[in-house]
């Protein structure tokens, strides 16, 4: 069996053989769509086998001969409808990853299969439309001409070979594919920002949003800017309940979203729970009929990026009871965080990635700011480390909202020193992670860290929430003891006179080879004598 480190080594080895030929951001997609492929055939194989053969399934080589045997029988059709209807799709035996791997190994790898294949799994059903879209295996990235590119290809395929999918326990597959989006971040650095998370931001928002929901069964969770959906698929840590969770997610990036749909699957999530969508959150509403609010809400949008702001928006139910205010055109924070909260339950939590800018800014921002906590929407405000964000080195703050909740206090929590410098990002550790929800779940004033802000407290400030103004992190300087002070002032008076005068001493036992000469030094000694 592969354990998790060595699943990992395996898969990231796969990224070896790209690297150099392409960037991060386009080796992603060939290597994390071909492991997927892996997965869905050698799932494809071992269910297979548990229909023909009433025996533990050792090796997915076996899998693919009994497969083999079984499609030369008149029982051939049967199998097929069993299949598609367990697995919703299928795969002739030349289409499987084993079948492809053979041929690799064999020096015969042939593209047009394992296209084919791609094109079985998209056309079986809706769940896979397009799936496989970015993975162009006939692009030059892959090398020059026909033979480079195919040796490529069939290089990654030999080489993943060493990753057992089928016998990977829990979450360990899941894990080791998030593992690889997260190191596919860090490489990519700025256009990250499109499609993960960090670790520690991640569940801070994930544990806040699931706080109070850990024993919920069917519980749903909503992210409309869901890039490569680990925001959401990290709330199954805190539940009691995964299996039931259903996904409700968006993204505007069609192979950002490919990505997601992927990783659910690479987790176990059930077909039926995954409601994901490619579109533009702020552009057309979503969900509009099935559920249309979640238990938990979790959300790291584009930070100030451009939306239209068009008067019609005025008259959007997310946007319209504002004040009839929109976000600005060029700052579309608050329409991200108004989407979300607008698809929240009454008894649901939302948690929001934000630049501090959002805290403060007057004009419209600040009216719907104003709204939001006279309406008690707003809980907790938290202060992140800087230099957290792939896409960004700016600091930024997690904002907690809930609705229809007794009181409008707001918590503040400066969590900006709680971090670890690593290579070019800052960390959160697990340690940081944990004392962050501590203080969370004291709500309480503690120094220098959170205070619990009144809504009279906030009412006097004019409703900016800017952290610094309700938590003071500044350390009073030592009282100077003007005595001490005196008396470390005359000993050094006292020193420098006495260095003077050793000094004026040397030089006056010098000797001197011409008048001009001697002329300057008692220019220069004069000066020492007036000190």
């Amino acid at each position: 069996m592969t354990e998790g480190k060595d699943l990992l080594q395996v898969l990231w080895s796969g990224a070896d053989v790209l690297r150099g030929k392409m960037d991060a951001n386009e080796y992603k997609t060939y290597l994390l769509g071909l492991v997927f492929y892996k997965y869905l055939s050698d799932s494809y194989l071992a269910k297979a086998y548990d229909l023909l053969i009433d025996d533990k399934l050792e090796k997915i080589e076996d899998a693919q001969a009994a497969y083999e045997e079984a499609m030369q029988t008149e029982d051939a059709e049967a199998l097929l409808e069993e299949m598609k209807d367990s697995m919703h799709y299928t795969l002739e035996p030349e289409m499987t990853y084993v079948s492809i791997l053979n041929d690799a190994k064999n020096n015969a790898f042939n593209r047009e299969k394992l296209q084919a294949a791609f094109n079985r799994i998209q056309e079986s059903d809706e769940l896979f439309n397009g799936l496989f879209a970015d993975v162009d295996l006939y692009s030059n990235r892959l090398g020059t001409g026909d033979q480079k590119q195919s040796a490529t290809i069939a290089e990654v395929i030999k080489v993943l070979d060493g990753a057992d999918l089928i016998h990977a326990e829990g979450d360990v597959l899941g894990n080791a594919y998030e593992y690889l989006i997260g190191q596919f971040a860090s490489e990519t650095g700025k256009k990250a920002g499109e499609f993960y998370t960090p670790h520690g931001p991640a569940q801070i928002l994930c544990r806040i949003a699931m706080t109070g929901q850990e024993d919920k069964k069917g519980l749903q969770v909503y992210d409309p800017c869901m890039g490569s959906g680990s925001l959401m698929l990290s709330c199954r840590n805190y539940s009691k309940e995964p299996d039931y969770i259903k996904y409700y997610g968006q993204e505007l990036m069609p192979s950002t979203y490919n990505l997601a749909r992927m990783n659910m699957f690479l987790h176990g999530v059930l077909p039926e729970n995954q409601h994901l969508r490619n579109g533009d959150t702020l552009d057309a509403d979503w969900p509009t009929d099935e559920e249309t609010e979640f238990d938990a809400v979790t959300m790291n949008p584009p930070y100030s990026a451009n939306w239209s702001a068009a008067e019609g928006f005025k008259q959007d139910e997310r946007f319209m009871d504002y004040g009839g205010k929109l976000a600005p055109k060029s700052k579309a924070d608050y329409a991200f965080l108004l989407h979300g909260f607008y698809h929240l339950k009454q008894t649901g939590t939302m948690a929001i990635v934000l630049p501090h800018g959002v805290l403060f800014r007057g004009a419209s921002e600040g009216s719907i700011r104003e709204t939001l906590l006279q309406n008690g929407s707003i809980y907790a405000v938290i202060g992140l480390p800087s230099n957290m964000f792939y896409n960004t080195s700016i600091p930024t703050c997690i904002i907690v909202l809930k609705k229809h909740r007794e009181g409008r206090d707001v918590l503040f929590i400066d969590a900006s020193n709680l971090y670890e410098k690593e290579k070019k990002q800052n960390v959160m550790k697990e340690e940081h992670i944990d004392r962050v929800l501590e203080i969370y779940n004291n709500r309480k004033t503690e120094d220098k860290v959170s205070y619990l802000a009144s809504f009279e407290d906030i009412k006097a400030n004019d409703f900016n929430l800017n952290i610094p103004r309700y938590v003071d992190t500044s350390e009073e300087e030592e009282e100077i003891d003007l005595k001490e002070l005196t008396n470390n002032i005359k000993d050094t008076n006292i020193a420098i006179k006495n260095a003077n005068n050793e000094l004026l001493k040397m030089l006056g036992e010098l000797t001197f080879n011409d008048e001009t000469t001697k002329e300057e030094m008692q220019e220069f000694i004069k000066i020492f004598e007036e000190v």
